[in-house]
C-alpha cells in the first residue's frame, strides 16, 4: 500500500506520524525498549498530547532479532513460532545501544535523527532511517491503493521501511508467478484463488530474503502489504492494519543459512515417504470416470511399462452438490472398500480430494450446523455462500470439537484404505464471520488454511506414523512448510504457463517451502502433445510429480506414442535417482534447504544467477533447464566449473550461457563438478533398498575425498560413504561400486 505522493507529499486523505528520535532506551540483559516520539522533543511541553511509538528488540534464536513496534498496546495473534526461545541476545551499551545475537547485531543510535541499523559479522545489512517507521490514518475517501479483493481497507496502519542497497535484490513472499526478483513490485499478502497467471497467490508468506545476507519475516498472519523498491525505490516497505507490527531480521549470510534459521523459527518440513516421490496419476477434475475407467488407466500404465506409485481421485469421487460429505458416489463407486483393496493389490497408494467446505445438500451440513461447527456470521447465523458449492458453509477449525469432528470423517476414509489427501481450496475465507475462539477475521483469512491442513496432516501422522504422512495442498502461509507437499494450483496448458509455474515454485522455495509439485501438462485446457511431453520431463525432474488436468485426461497415450516413451524415460530416470533425491528430502527435513533450489540460492555469489527463473538445481548437484519452446531451443546458464550432461556424458566448461536444442526425449540436465551421485539399482518403484546394488557415479573433480550420505527410507538410518579420487581413479569406502562418469 502506497501512502505517499512522491517524495514530498502524502496522498489525499492520509495523515502520517513517524518515529522521529530514540528519546530514551530501557535495557535488560537480553532485550531493550525504545521510546520513539513522533516529533523531536525539545522541551517538556513537547511530551504532551503527542502519539509515541514503542519499540522492543529481543532475540528468539541466535542470529535472529525480533523488533516489536506498538502505538497503543496490542496483543493480537501471530504465527505459531515453534522454535522461538527468548533470551538469546546480549545488550551492550555505550554511545548507542546494541543487541547482539550470534553474528547479528541491531544498534539504536540515541536521539535524532532516527537510526536503527542491522549488521552481520560487522557488515552493514539494512537500516531503519528517518521517516521509516510510520503510523498512518486514512480518511474514508483517502486516495490509496484499494485493498485486495474480499478485504476492506482499515483506517489505521503501521509501516516499516528498511533500506535497500545498490544491487540488492529481493526474493520470496510466497508462491508468486511473476518475476522471481521482487524489486519494483507491490505484493499483497492475501490468499486468493487466482490461478497461476495473475498477481494473486494461493500461498502468501510474509517473509523475504535478499542477496545481502539477511531475511525479514513479518509476524502478522493477516494482510501485509509490501512495496519493494516501488513507492520508495531505496527501501522495502511492509505495512499492516492496526496498532502493532512485529518483524524478525534473520542473518545468514547465505540463503541456505537464512532459510535454516527461518525454518527453525517457523518449523521444518516433515520427512516424506519414499513412495510419494514416484509418479502420481489423477482422474482429472470434471472428466467422466468410474472404477472401470480407473482400472483401465492403471493397467494401461503397467502394460506400457510406466511405473506408477499413487492414484488420485479428484472431486467427483463424491456426488455432485455434496462436497464434502466424504462418501463415495454409489452410482459409480458402489464398492469403495473392495476397489481400494484391489488398487492396493496393484501396489498403489490412493489419494482422494477434499476441501474444508460443506455444501448445503451434504448430509453433514445439518449435522455440523446443529453442533456449531461451521463459521457463523456476527448475528449468529451460519455463514453460507454459493461460490463453488451451493449453500456451502466452512468448518470452523478454531473450534476444537469441530476439528475433531472433521478429522473423524477422514479416519473413516482411512479405514476404507485411503492413504493421502489432496487438501484443496482454503483461500476464499470471508471476513463477515465470527470465529469460535474470537479470532479476528482479517488475521484468520490467511491462517485458516494452516489450521485446515494441520488437522488433516495430524490424522495422517496418527495413522501412518511420522515420515509416512503426505498431503497435496494448494494453499498455505508461513509455517505451512511443515505440512508437505504443496502444488502450484490451476495453470494453463501452454509453455508460458509451464514457465510461470516454475517461477512460482522457485519463489516458494525462497519462502521456506522444500517440496513442490505442479500439474503435468497444465490444468485448464488440453495441452498439445509437444507441451505435454516437455511438461512431463519438467514434472519428473521436480520433487513430486503428478499427471492431472481439468476437463481432459492426462494418461500419456492420450497424446501420442512418443509421450509414452518420454514418460517412461523420465519416470525411470527419477526412480534411479531416488537415493539422491530422498537424501535431498532428508536434508530439507533437517535444515530447511529445498529440494528444488533457485540458482541464486545455490550460487549466491554469481551475479548471472541472481535473476534466473527458467532453470534450477534439483538437490545440490543436478542443474535442470526445462524446455519452454516448440522447437526445443533452450538458453541456459552454467556457473563456473566443469559440468557433465547427465544424459549424454558430454563435458562442458561453465561460466557462461549456452543455447541448445533438444528433442522430446532430452532436456538439459547437468551434473556439477566434483559430484558423486548415488544411483539406485531399480527403476520400477521409488521405495526400494537404496543400498542394494548402489552405484556411485563419480564426476570430474579435484583429487581428494568426497563424503555423501544415503538414508534408508524404511528405518531412517543414514549410511555415510567416502569416495576418494586419485589420479583419474576413484574408490569408495566399504567396497561400494564406483563408476567414473
Amino acid at each position: 500500500m502506497k501512502f505517499t505522493d512522491g517524495l514530498w507529499q502524502l496522498r489525499p486523505g492520509v495523515t502520517a506520524l513517524y518515529a522521529a528520535e530514540a528519546y530514551d532506551v530501557f535495557t535488560e540483559e537480553s532485550a531493550f525498549t525504545v521510546t520513539a516520539p513522533t516529533t523531536v522533543i525539545h522541551r517538556r511541553g513537547d511530551t504532551l498530547n503527542r502519539p509515541v511509538l514503542s519499540l522492543r528488540l529481543s532475540s528468539p534464536l541466535e542470529n535472529v532479532i525480533r523488533v516489536r513496534i506498538d502505538h497503543h498496546a496490542s496483543d493480537e495473534r501471530g504465527f505459531d513460532l515453534v522454535g522461538a526461545e527468548d533470551g538469546h541476545g546480549i545488550v551492550k551499551t555505550g554511545d548507542a545501544t546494541t543487541l547482539v545475537s550470534g553474528a547479528l547485531s541491531a544498534t539504536m543510535a540515541p536521539g535524532a535523527p532516527w537510526d536503527l541499523s542491522f549488521h552481520g559479522d560487522g557488515r552493514p545489512l539494512t537500516s531503519s532511517g528517518p521517516k521509516s517507521i510510520g503510523y498512518f490514518r486514512l480518511a474514508e475517501d483517502a486516495q490509496v491503493d484499494p485493498a485486495p479483493v474480499g478485504h476492506t481497507r482499515a483506517p489505521l496502519h503501521l509501516a516499516q521501511q528498511l533500506a535497500l542497497g545498490v544491487g540488492e535484490v529481493v526474493y520470496g513472499l510466497g508462491e508468486r508467478f511473476g518475476p522471481l526478483v521482487k524489486n519494483g513490485q507491490t505484493v499483497e499478502i492475501w490468499n486468493a484463488d487466482g490461478g497461476t497467471s495473475s498477481e494473486q497467490a494461493y500461498k502468501n508468506v510474509p517473509f523475504y530474503l535478499t542477496n545481502r545476507g539477511y531475511g525479514v519475516f513479518v509476524n502478522h498472519p493477516g494482510h501485509v502489504s509490501y512495496e519493494i523498491g516501488s513507492e520508495t525505490v531505496q527501501r522495502v516497505q511492509f505495512s499492516v492494519a492496526g496498532e502493532g507490527l512485529e518483524y524478525f531480521v534473520i542473518y545468514g549470510p547465505t540463503p541456505k543459512q537464512i532459510l535454516e534459521r527461518y525454518t527453525a523459527l517457523t518449523g521444518r518440513p516433515a520427512r516424506l515417504p519414499a513412495w510419494s516421490y514416484g509418479l502420481w496419476l489423477s482422474t482429472s477434475f470434471t472428466t467422466e470416470y468410474d472404477e472401470q475407467t480407473v482400472t483401465s488407466f492403471i493397467d494401461g500404465m503397467a502394460e506400457r511399462d510406466l511405473p506408477l506409485s499413487v492414484f488420485h481421485f479428484d472431486c467427483f469421487w463424491m456426488r455432485e452438490f455434496n462436497w464434502c460429505d466424504f462418501r463415495w458416489d454409489p452410482r459409480v463407486f458402489p464398492d469403495p472398500e473392495g476397489m481400494l483393496a484391489r488398487l492396493h493389490a496393484k501396489d498403489l497408494r490412493v489419494c482422494v480430494w477434499i476441501n474444508p467446505y460443506i455444501g448445503q445438500r451434504s448430509p453433514l451440513f445439518a449435522e455440523a450446523a446443529a453442533q456449531g461447527f461451521l463459521l457463523k456470521r456476527p448475528d449468529g447465523s451460519v455463514w453460507q455462500g454459493d461460490l463453488w458449492q451451493a449453500g456451502m458453509g466452512l468448518v470452523d477449525f478454531t473450534n476444537p470439537d469441530a476439528t475433531r469432528w472433521f478429522q473423524s470423517k477422514l479416519r473413516a476414509l482411512q479405514d476404507q484404505g485411503v492413504d493421502a489427501f489432496k487438501t484443496d481450496f482454503g483461500e476464499r475465507i470471508p471476513l463477515d464471520v465470527a470465529y469460535f475462539d474470537g479470532s479476528t477475521p482479517e488475521r484468520m483469512h490467511n491462517l485458516y488454511t494452516h489450521l485446515y491442513n494441520t488437522a488433516v496432516f495430524e490424522v495422517l501422522e496418527e495413522r501412518r506414523g511420522r515420515g509416512e504422512a503426505v498431503l497435496f495442498a494448494r494453499s498455505a502461509t508461513a509455517g505451512g512448510q511443515r505440512l508437505p507437499v504443496h502444488w502450484g494450483g490451476d495453470s494453463g496448458s501452454t509453455y508460458e504457463s509451464m514457465a510461470e509455474s516454475l517461477r512460482g515454485g522457485l519463489s516458494l522455495a525462497f519462502s521456506g517451502f522444500s517440496f513442490w509439485s505442479h500439474d503435468i501438462g497444465g490444468f485448464e485446457g488440453t495441452p498439445d502433445p509437444g507441451v505435454f511431453k516437455r511438461w512431463v520431463a519438467f514434472g519428473l525432474m521436480s520433487s513430486h510429480s503428478r499427471l492431472h488436468g481439468s476437463t481432459s485426461y492426462r494418461v500419456p497415450w492420450a497424446f501420442d506414442e512418443e509421450a509414452v516413451e518420454v514418460t517412461r524415460l523420465f519416470t525411470k530416470l527419477k526412480l534411479r535417482l531416488m537415493p539422491y533425491l530422498y537424501q535431498a528430502g532428508v536434508q530439507a527435513h533437517e535444515s530447511g534447504t529445498p529440494v528444488m533450489r533457485p540458482m541464486a540460492m545455490e550460487f549466491p555469489g554469481d551475479r548471472n544467477a541472481a535473476h534466473l527463473d527458467t532453470q534450477y538445481m534439483l538437490g545440490p548437484d543436478l542443474l535442470v533447464a526445462p524446455v519452454f519452446t516448440p522447437d526445443g531451443t533452450v538458453e541456459l546458464y552454467l556457473p563456473d566449473g566443469t559440468w557433465t550432461n547427465y544424459l549424454t556424458g558430454e563435458r562442458v566448461r561453465g561460466g557462461g550461457w549456452r543455447t541448445e536444442r533438444h528433442g522430446f526425449t532430452s532436456m538439459p540436465i547437468y551434473v556439477r563438478e566434483g559430484a558423486v551421485l548415488p544411483i539406485g539399482a531399480r527403476d520400477d518403484r521409488p521405495d526400494y533398498d537404496y543400498l542394494d546394488g548402489l552405484t556411485l557415479r563419480v564426476y570430474p573433480g579435484p583429487d581428494g575425498e568426497t563424503t555423501l550420505t544415503v538414508t534408508d527410507h524404511a528405518t531412517g538410518e543414514p549410511t555415510q560413504i567416502t569416495v576418494t579420487r586419485d589420479g583419474g581413479e576413484a574408490r569408495a569406502s566399504s567396497g561400494w561400486t564406483c563408476e567414473l562418469a
